[in-house]
């Protein structure tokens, strides 16, 4: 009998996600987030990146990070969604099955982490 590996979490990212009526208090949150938490506070992007279908900034993490950042962002997000994901190796499972919702549930693009074989199966 084979054993299964459980997957490992190195860390998560927290997408704050946005649009032009909602860009000053998204930064005000993402900057005080990373004055408050040991965390990598990254662009701010006015236009979608990645699987992601609004505008957005993402807080970088380390585990040890999640019971305080999480429960301050529920309580300090003021309205905006916000998408939580772990690092755990595999992008689409990451992003799909193991994701965090603050906010209303946005459709990701998960085509993007299609994996080469699938590609190449479509071939």
């Amino acid at each position: 009998m084979t054993e299964s590996l459980e997957p490992c979490i190195t860390g998560y990212h927290a997408h704050i996600y946005f649009d032009a009526t909602t860009l000053v208090r998204a930064q005000a949150l993402c900057e005080e987030a990373a004055r408050r938490f040991p965390l990598t506070m990254g662009r701010v992007h006015q236009r979608p990146v990645g699987p992601h279908p609004d505008w957005s900034c993402q807080l970088a993490f380390e585990p040890a990070v999640f019971g305080e950042l999480i429960p301050w962002l529920a309580l300090h997000r003021a309205g905006l969604v916000v998408f939580i994901h772990p690092l755990s190796g595999d992008d689409l499972q990451d992003h799909r099955d193991h994701a965090i919702w603050m906010g209303a549930v946005r459709p990701l693009k998960l085509s993007i982490f299609s994996s080469e074989s699938e590609i190449a199966g479509q071939e």
